[in-house]
């Protein structure tokens, strides 16, 4: 069957990827300042047990040996524990990715829903002043690094002007127990709806600010290929037998316009999640940004590694996701992607 070849074939590649993946980011990490054995065997340890801590979490072994060792771990799961809390890594990322995911999501939705109707525009006037504003502001926000937008939107928008709040997760008066790790879906069974709105607000500024920065892309792209859909035959015979254009557009054009729009999300979905880490970091979000930051800050290289890989894997399933749909969608694409339909 055409969907499990592509599935072996999308998952193998994946594998080879996060194998790489995994190598580099380990012989890296040992080229990292800081002593793990130290911050393991804690602040005031002696030298003796801090020789204990090296031999007990194997860095006295040559790092080909600490690399193998840690590639048989992982092939069975185990992401190692963290050398600074001595918990499991994997239920340290398993708490902090859901805050992640749902900081991404919410990116995602407001980039469609302000990406599509301005590309639309754009393309409908195409080469009039409008589309020439539009096309200017894509280009100028693409290149706007994510520090210094963060950094902004926090200052003006919840500084000076006070309309959302300037960082945290939720309010302090709002009281939030973890059920699901879903901020907005705990902060409502513990607080009500006034909790869960107060929580939406929280994530607004910097959700915003994943979307300016990966809207840009999203909207040339349905630009080009509304562009492109217009010009076909059976689109100018209809406008020339009078159809309206509103119906025809959202009718004919949009749906046959959204394939490169989907690929672009899968991959900007993956893309997103590594620059959260930076927005967590800046509006002081729980999630894999904290994680990282504690992780680097403590010098604790099971945890890097682990959030490294876990974000590897995210992307890795987010490429395979968009395979997966595009081959159902475009019957085009699947002939394509199983050796031109053999």
């Amino acid at each position: 069957m055409w969907i499990v070849r592509l599935i072996a074939k999308r998952l193998a590649l994946g594998a080879v990827t996060l194998i790489a993946l995994a190598a580099i980011v380990f012989f890296i990490s040992t080229l990292v300042p800081g002593d793990p054995a130290r911050v393991a065997a804690g602040e005031n340890a002696t030298e003796d047990q801090i020789s204990a801590a090296r031999e007990r979490l194997g860095l006295d072994k040559a790092v080909l040996v600490q690399f193998v060792l840690y590639f048989g771990r992982l092939v069975q799961g185990d992401l190692g524990r963290s050398i600074s809390t001595h918990s499991p890594v994997v239920n340290g990322l398993l708490e902090a990715l859901p805050s992640t995911f749902e900081l991404v999501f919410l990116a995602i939705v407001m980039m469609v829903v302000v990406a599509l109707p301005t590309a639309t525009i754009a393309a409908l006037g195409r080469g009039r002043a409008g589309d020439q504003v539009l096309r200017t502001s894509a280009v100028f926000t693409a290149g706007i690094p994510t520090f210094w937008l963060a950094l902004l939107v926090q200052f003006f928008v919840g500084g000076q002007l006070q309309l959302l709040p300037i960082s945290g997760a939720v309010s302090r008066q709002y009281g939030v127990d973890r059920h699901t790790g879903f901020m907005l879906i705990d902060a409502s069974i513990s607080g009500g709806l006034e909790a869960g709105w107060d929580a939406f607000l929280h994530l607004l500024m910097p959700a915003g600010v994943l979307a300016v920065l990966f809207g840009a892309q999203l909207f040339r792209a349905l630009r080009t290929e509304i562009i492109r859909v217009l010009a076909r035959e059976h689109i100018a015979v209809a406008r020339s037998k009078g159809v309206p254009l509103m119906p025809l557009v959202l009718r004919h054009v949009l749906p046959n316009s959204i394939g490169p729009a989907i690929t672009i999300l899968g991959v900007q979905f993956g893309m997103m999640v590594g620059s959260a880490v930076l927005v967590e970091s800046i509006f002081a979000l729980p999630g894999l940004g904290s994680y990282l930051t504690n992780a680097v800050g403590s010098a604790d290289v099971n945890a890097l590694l682990g959030a490294v890989l876990v974000t590897g894997l995210v992307v890795v399933a987010a490429s395979l996701a968009v395979d997966l749909l595009q081959a159902i969608r475009d019957p085009r694409v699947r002939a394509a992607q199983n050796g031109g339909g053999r």
